[in-house]
């Protein structure tokens, strides 16, 4: 979009808010559409995330203002319309005492059923319009770029005025289905479905890309090219991943805590730019009887709507652990079954894999696969074994953490991280933020909180020497055993699927 465009959008914003104080509420409308709709054409050109994002909001704010604008309009509407009931009552039946004033809808004289609605419903009892109310694309004022506020269409034109949105029977037109809120965006229609759980539901998705890439983890080749192949690759190539060489529609990726599970996910999220669901327990779980059942359900059907997308479920096994346990509620085992059933639904419903713009893929993480129940392990086809970072991922990870810290001559980075051996990522990143405080501990060593406040910031910002990161070494221990690592491993060679 030119700088004309965007300068065009604040004109014709600005025309339909001196519209609306005005008065003319209908003609302000009609600037409120055009600017919509301009501002979504504008988002869907856009690459940019943090533009985007930022567009976005202004069009939430400008959507707001035009509901504002409409809520007044209908209520004017409204009062315009009941204004025509008195004559229409005395028409029908006088009132036995002209000075006694009547009630809205006496019992005593036995009105027709459509008495009390008529005004509402019925057009014949609707005052008409002033023309002047009734503007068109032709007659509507122009902005001061010269061009028609809604990019010109009949004022009447989808998400016009609520007179014209509703037929004789008092029933809502088919164009009103799609509001200028929504612009060209698809919105899961909630009808048939409890609508506060679906709102619950839409607060998981990932409005705005995560922005993390494959280049911001270290490390973590092998499960890199494996997560690209079994996500993104389908998306990139639809063509070839047909037949027997359907994508994967389960992932779960198992790992000892701190590995960068959850940054694979935003990172899969990011390089496929699908629709992706950040679910947790709590999301899916409800005090009341049933409603998590009906969540599970709601998520997958969401997911098939805003395909292709990607369910993301961390800790997994807080959610669907094996069945039958002795300390298990029926409550918990009704919503694990109907997640297997949504999962088997979900492998079924793209088929051969023919079409990968309703693909849905879920993605797990766990630190605890042995506590997984068995049928869920076989539809998570793919079981990807997150390590520990080696030698080089360490290193990488230094890197990544300090490359805003000022480093002394006497650091090197390669034997701070051969002596980090079995440090998962957290840890890692726990030793770096202790090393690059050891130079302020050291200046305000002894000083009161007045001579604190007075030392410059540049004092403070001293490089962290070799001797801190030994100091902070010894401070953080690891946070993963090499019991637990042999478990994990067992695990993967009994049932590993990489």
């Amino acid at each position: 979009m030119t700088i004309m465009s965007i300068t065009e959008i604040c004109e014709n914003t600005k025309a339909g808010r001196e519209y609306a104080l005005l008065g003319n509420y209908e003609t302000s409308l009609v600037y409120y559409e055009g600017v919509l709709q301009q501002i979504q054409k504008f988002i869907s050109s856009m690459r940019e995330p943090a533009r985007k994002h930022m567009w976005q909001k202004i069009r939430q704010d400008i959507a707001e203002e035009y509901n504002q604008v409409k809520d007044i309009n209908t209520t004017l509407n409204s009062f315009k319309a009941e204004s025509a009931e008195p004559a229409f009552s005395r028409d029908a039946k006088p009132s036995r005492d002209p000075d006694v004033w009547p009630p809205p809808t006496p019992v005593e004289h036995k009105p027709s059923p459509n008495y009390g609605r008529a005004p509402r419903k019925e057009p014949s009892y609707r005052p008409d319009p002033k023309p002047s109310n009734r503007i068109s694309a032709r007659d509507a004022p122009r902005g001061p770029s010269g061009g028609r506020a809604n990019g010109g269409r009949d004022a009447r034109g989808r998400g016009g005025s609520e007179r014209d949105k509703r037929d004789k029977k008092g029933g809502k037109v088919e164009k009103e289905k799609k509001s200028p809120e929504e612009g060209d965006e698809k919105k899961f229609d909630s009808a048939g479905y409890d609508k506060d759980l679906v709102e619950n539901l839409e607060r998981d998705i990932v409005q705005k890309n995560p922005n993390v890439h494959w280049t911001d983890i270290a490390g973590l080749t092998e499960a890199k090219r494996l997560l690209e192949e079994a996500v993104v690759l389908p998306l990139w190539m639809p063509d070839y991943f047909k037949g027997i060489r359907r994508p994967w529609k389960g992932v779960m990726m198992v790992g000892p805590p701190g590995t960068g599970k959850t940054m694979l996910a935003k990172a899969v999220a990011t390089e496929c730019g699908t629709t992706f669901f950040n679910v947790s327990s709590s999301s899916l779980t409800s005090k009341y009887h049933g409603e998590s059942e009906k969540l599970v359900r709601i998520l997958f059907e969401m997911a098939r709507f805003y395909a292709p997308s990607t369910i993301f479920i961390d800790e997994i096994d807080s959610i669907c652990s094996k069945r039958g346990g002795s300390n298990e509620h029926e409550a918990s085992r009704r919503v694990k079954s109907e997640l297997l059933v949504q999962m088997d639904g979900v492998q079924g419903a793209t088929g051969d894999g023919s079409d990968s713009s309703k693909m849905v893929m879920v993605l797990a993480a766990t630190n605890f696969p042995w506590d997984i129940d068995e049928a869920l392990r076989r539809r998570l086809e793919k079981r990807i074994y997150i390590p520990l970072p080696g030698l080089e991922g360490r290193e990488q990870l230094l890197r990544i953490n300090l490359k805003e810290v000022p480093l002394a001559d006497d650091v090197d980075l390669t034997v701070i991280a051969q002596q980090l051996e079995g440090y998962s990522g957290a840890d890692i990143t726990n030793v770096c933020r202790d090393a690059s405080m050891m130079a302020m501990r050291r200046r305000i060593q002894g000083l009161r909180p007045e001579e604190i406040r007075q030392i410059p910031k540049e004092e403070l910002n001293l490089p962290s020497t070799a001797e801190d990161f030994l100091s902070s070494i010894k401070k953080v221990s690891k946070s993963v055993g090499k019991e637990d690592l042999e478990k994990y491993e067992k695990w993967m060679v009994e049932f590993g699927a990489t």
